[in-house]
């Protein structure tokens, strides 16, 4: 499904159930999950399966993809990627840095947002916009489509910045593929704060695509 909204040359994985265990993980990437529960231990490790298979199809060779310091899978040098696993759906992205700068991905239920989690992630001008969108587009929980396209705009920027990018410094603007039963489309991030450089350039937007189906929300965002 991921595979649906991303460019051409990136790589991809994803499985709609757990297929892998802690045993299938490198040292290195065991090590992040040591301490948890059963199920976090088969969703990490199906992520990494994920990730070591859309490697594999890039032309990367085989290697531990260990977690950073807040949590980000650290890629090879010269890849962008991103992995997620929401339930019932398990996916991972990359490619080759000369093409992409940043690759985030991101898939949610589609189900509506918990109360009072929209007013903290999205900023007024999103939600009058959202509104109009959920008049248009009937059917469609765009808050949950907001948010996750938010997560990926967030895995995008992080490799580039090693900072914190909160929900209300990047302002979303959606734009639904044409004909009145699609539930897919583009959107545009302009960041509120000073973006990251790039090729001795500040990138001052990130562009993304975002795909309702199956019962799921996935969104991409790349640089």
């Amino acid at each position: 499904m991921i595979e649906r909204i991303l460019p051409a040359g990136v790589a991809s994985s994803a499985e709609y159930a757990d297929v892998a265990t802690a045993d299938s993980l490198y040292p290195e990437e065991l090590a992040a999950v040591a301490g948890a529960s059963e199920r976090r231990r088969r969703a990490f490790a199906t992520g990494r399966h994920c990730a070591h298979r859309a490697l594999d199809r890039l032309g990367v060779p085989a290697g531990p993809l260990p977690m950073g310091g807040s949590g980000e899978p650290l890629w090879p040098a010269g890849v962008a990627g991103a992995i997620t696993h929401c339930e019932g759906y398990r996916a991972a992205a990359a490619a080759r840095s000369s093409e992409l700068a940043g690759l985030g991905i991101d898939a949610e239920p589609h189900v509506p947002l918990p109360r009072g989690v929209l007013e903290a992630v999205a900023l007024p001008p999103e939600r009058g916009r959202l509104r109009a969108l959920s008049r248009a587009r009937p059917g469609l929980h765009w808050d949950t489509v907001l948010f996750s396209a938010k997560e990926s705009v967030y895995k995008a920027w992080f490799p580039l910045t090693g900072r914190w990018l909160d929900f209300t410094q990047a302002e979303l603007r959606f734009r639904p593929a044409p004909g009145p039963a699609a539930a897919g489309g583009a959107f545009h991030a302009r960041l509120l704060v000073e973006g990251p450089v790039v090729a001795g350039r500040t990138v001052r937007h990130f562009t993304g695509r975002w795909l309702v189906a199956d019962g799921l929300v996935v969104t991409a965002a790349t640089v």
